[in-house]
């Protein structure tokens, strides 16, 4: 993720979101990380005549083009299915405001580069009441200071831990965090091989 990030934000006014209601069971057909954001949310945003239900807040057209998801609280807990994040990323959400996260879900999200930011209630609550009174509201996000400001609210400071932040800038996750120490795993071995031996 860069350092800088704007983009527009869409109101999920929902608590305890789990990833069966983010992409349900049917859907984990594949492995590829490709075609999930056709079934994101799909039980709330079609009808059962698989037409779009034109009262789901993504389905709107002010919302089209949506980068950040604004939810409450405990978003993303239920399974550990990382087709959760696939699925929010492929259909173009960058970042998620909300008051907390499943752990797993959590990091699942950094993993694939998306921005899970933790904000106290009062502030999401905030910010619910201004998406009432505009459907316009876009979030300029400074990773590097951690920002978020907007011409509708005052700036507004989030915590992030120095890892995953590290990550986000990098564009690196778990496993290509793993392989920038190859060097120093190199020659850990070539020192082990060379104090043993003898075998």
């Amino acid at each position: 993720m860069s350092v800088f990030f704007s983009g527009l934000m869409a109101p999920l006014d929902k608590n305890n979101v789990d990833t069966d209601q983010i992409i349900p069971k049917q859907f984990l057909t594949s492995t590829s990380r490709e075609g999930f954001d056709a079934a994101l949310f799909y039980d709330w945003r079609y009808l059962d005549n698989d037409e779009p239900n034109p009262d789901f807040i993504l389905n709107r057209p002010c919302y089209q083009g949506a980068q950040i998801l604004l939810t409450r609280d405990n978003f993303g807990c239920g399974s550990s299915r990382e087709h959760a994040p696939w699925a929010l990323k492929q259909y173009g959400f960058e970042v998620i405001l909300a008051e907390s996260f499943a752990d797993i879900f959590f990091n699942n999200c950094g993993n694939n580069q998306m921005l899970a930011i933790a904000l106290p209630a009062d502030t999401l609550e905030q910010l619910f009441v201004l998406s009432e009174q505009h459907d316009d509201i876009n979030i300029e996000i400074d990773l590097k200071n951690q920002t978020l400001t907007s011409s509708k609210f005052a700036s507004i400071n989030f915590e992030i831990s120095k890892e995953v932040k590290e990550r986000l800038l990098s564009g690196l996750d778990f496993i290509g965090v793993t392989e920038t120490l190859n060097p120093q795993i190199d020659a850990f071995e070539k020192q082990l091989a060379a104090e043993r031996s003898w075998q």
